[in-house]
């Protein structure tokens, strides 16, 4: 099994910790250790540090579950991170020759795990001129006789495109007289805002983590919920990969998500107060632009006449420590991911400093 460099993470690994200004990061402000315990109601000193409940506790997937409409404990299986979920899910369902549709600009790994496994991928193309909003028709088009899935990310990553009901309704009806399977990839969703697509059809698979909404990524804790035959399957192969999450990260994840309400609203101030941000300093600037989502952590910057966005991103980070990940690990030159998590001071500063230090300078 062959698989190409992921190069969003790999530009993170490199470049991350030299930032002054990480306006890239996809996750909400993180919580420290300190403030998570204050949420945690039992006594753990007295927990037991053996496996645990191999697919994670009752009252873990209770918690999970209450993210959802639909489903029982049954649906919901866990794992080390939303990555994991997805490459569980992938491994489970799809052969060698199976086709696969996934779009792009997206998450690398949508396209180069199932291309790893043998399959063959068609990608549909969003573009920033229609606002990065997919096209029902170009999915009808890129289906093929063995086409087993259709991955999505739900808000995208980069680009901060929403999947909305209507949407999702119409590829449903498409894929469910084909026997074709939704893997949505919704580590960006807010449940009380988006849809889940686990929810809405039969063979849709949710993937999620505590890591981007909720500011909880070291806990590398994640889930799956699909139906019941599926999970079962997607148990079997879990055995050989991880065996459990362990007893701590279920504690901590349970309690994290009994204070689900409190992480969302603290999540969505930041949110909204540097979307309203960027939107206000976008307003009179001809060199950027940038769809703004209405939901998730992330977005498109683009720097309009930037040539070349590695060598603009090096440039940004070395001299001024500012820290994008630049379009081009997305296939998609003229622009930068800019997340919109981070705390709202750093987000300003860092923004304002980049207009200052790119209005004079020429060839990008």
């Amino acid at each position: 099994m062959k698989l190409a460099d992921f190069k969003v993470e790999q530009w993170m690994n490199e470049n991350e910790g030299q930032a002054r200004y990480n306006l890239t990061d996809t996750c909400a402000s993180s919580f420290s250790m300190e403030q998570l315990l204050q949420m945690v109601k039992t006594d753990l000193s007295k927990l037991v540090l053996d496996y645990g409940e191999i697919q994670g506790s009752l009252a873990f997937r209770q918690q999970i579950l209450s993210l959802y409409k639909t489903g029982s404990e049954e649906n919901i299986t866990t794992t080390n991170g939303c990555l994991e979920a997805n490459v569980l899910v992938m491994e489970t369902l799809l052969e060698p020759q199976d086709h696969v549709i996934a779009c792009v600009p997206g998450y690398q790994q949508f396209v180069s795990y199932p291309q790893s496994l043998g399959c063959t991928v068609s990608t549909i193309q969003l573009l920033p001129e229609s606002l990065w909003q997919p096209n029902l028709q170009d999915f009808l088009d890129a289906i093929q006789e063995h086409t087993k899935l259709i991955v999505l990310n739900n808000p995208n990553n980069p680009t901060g495109t929403q999947y909305d009901l209507p949407f999702l309704e119409e590829l449903i009806k498409v894929c469910d007289q084909r026997g074709i399977y939704i893997l949505c990839d919704e580590v960006y969703r807010d449940p009380n805002r988006l849809p889940s697509i686990s929810d809405l059809y039969q063979r849709g698979i949710s993937t999620s983590s505590l890591s981007k909404m909720y500011g909880l990524a070291g806990l590398r804790l994640g889930w799956i919920k699909a139906n019941s035959n599926l999970i079962t399957k997607i148990n079997s192969r879990r055995d050989y990969t991880m065996i459990s999450t362990g007893p701590l990260l279920d504690a901590l994840g349970t309690a994290a998500l009994e204070n689900k309400e409190s992480i969302l609203q603290r999540t969505n101030a930041i949110l909204d107060q540097n979307r309203s941000f960027l939107k206000e300093w976008l307003k009179d600037l001809d060199l950027f632009d940038c769809v703004i989502p209405e939901n998730g952590t992330v977005c498109f910057l683009e720097i309009k006449g930037m040539k070349d966005s590695v060598k603009t991103a090096q440039y940004l980070l070395k001299e001024h420590g500012i820290f994008f990940v630049p379009g081009a690990c997305f296939d998609q030159e003229g622009f930068m991911r800019l997340g919109l998590g981070q705390d709202p001071d750093q987000f300003k500063e860092g923004l304002i400093r980049l207009f200052d230090i790119l209005k004079s300078k020429k060839g990008l």
